[in-house]
């Protein structure tokens, strides 16, 4: 099953998705945030070009498991996106994706300057595949 993770924040989503057959997650690309809440063309290209079955959103969550501030922010725009898309919506924990992006970034040599634009679609790949995972074994 084909899969596009979005990694909402308030500035930036960070986009990623899986091969076809639902195995691997990869980084695809960090578009502003009101180009995907509004369908724009470079976000509607993305979708045309992997053909997802399900978006996977990122839902901010405490160390403790419990919803984030975030999360009630991020649950309302993946399901507006869902809804414009006509896709199914699913919620993965995306606690300390980000944090784990940036040192596979640093070990790859980038500078904090140099992460910025990639931070967020390697996060989405994160937790994209801890979900494609967790698809598989159930």
């Amino acid at each position: 099953m084909a899969a596009l993770a979005l990694d909402i924040g308030d500035v930036r989503v960070g986009i990623a998705a899986s091969d076809a057959s639902g195995r691997v997650a990869m980084p695809v690309k960090v578009l502003p945030a009101a180009e995907v809440t509004g369908m724009a063309r470079s976000f509607r290209m993305i979708l045309e070009d992997y053909e997802p079955e399900v978006l996977v959103c990122g839902r901010p969550e405490t160390l403790g498991g419990e919803d984030g501030p975030q999360a009630q922010r991020v649950t309302e725009v993946a399901r507006r996106v869902g809804e414009a898309t006509g896709l199914p919506v699913e919620f993965v924990d995306e606690r300390l994706s980000s944090r784990e992006a940036k040192r596979i970034l640093r070990e790859q040599g980038l500078s904090e300057r140099d992460m910025r634009g990639k931070v967020d679609m390697v996060a989405a790949s994160l937790f994209l595949q801890t979900w494609l995972d967790r698809q598989r074994n159930a």
